[in-house]
């Protein structure tokens, strides 16, 4: 089968979520093919069937952890997103990459770190306690020079301030100032939204 049929057999597979777990070990040995494009999606997709079926994604855990070390931007990027999926369903089984995590929120890539903060929204959704001492990252991460992650950095504080506001009341004055002042519109909007979600009053400003 070539790139083109496997990718177009991947797609189909998607869509059909009866069929992913028993695909676990098939989708798994994709991650040694030759292609960038389709180890890739090979990397998404274990990460959605990870998130669906926690007991039977563990085996492939570690062989998605490895590309977190890939010199490839896009693989860094699907590893990462995959273990915050597969960590939502089921913190345990990415525990032991966790910590390594943060590296990517100062990676050199734009996508990267915006995955890095999806994947920690989405393993904070149902685990958030870990993130206690490490939200200084996230705030790091609402001066980041591109739109796309600062946009993204306010929603894991609101994330946070509907599980754990006692983790983002440090920072309800940083936000404030940032949603006074950051010259993008959605950046301004998301940091109210994220002090509203903690249980703090948005300024009477329209941002």
């Amino acid at each position: 089968m070539n790139e083109t049929e496997l990718y177009k057999e991947l797609g189909s597979l998607t869509k059909n979520r009866d069929e992913w777990e028993r695909n676990i070990p098939y989708v798994s040995s994709l991650l040694s093919f030759d292609s960038v494009r389709i180890r890739a999606k090979a990397l998404w997709l274990l990460g959605e069937m990870g998130l669906k079926h926690p007991p039977s994604i563990r085996g492939s855990v570690p062989a998605v952890a490895s590309f977190l070390d890939s010199g490839e931007p896009l693989l860094r990027e699907r590893a990462v997103n995959a273990l915050g999926r597969i960590g939502r369903g089921d913190f345990h089984l990415i525990e032991p990459y966790w910590a390594d995590l943060f590296r990517f929120a100062a990676d050199r890539e734009a996508k990267v770190r915006l995955s890095f903060i999806w994947a920690s929204e989405n393993i904070a959704t149902n685990t958030p306690d870990p993130y206690r001492d490490y939200m200084s990252v996230f705030a790091e991460l609402l001066h980041d020079r591109d739109d796309r992650v600062r946009m993204e950095a306010p929603e894991i504080f609101r994330v946070f301030g509907k599980r754990r506001p006692e983790f983002v009341r440090p920072y309800i004055e940083l936000l404030r100032t940032v949603s006074e002042t950051d010259g993008n519109r959605v950046v301004r909007i998301h940091c109210l939204g994220a002090i509203k979600a903690t249980g703090g009053n948005q300024t009477d400003r329209e941002p």
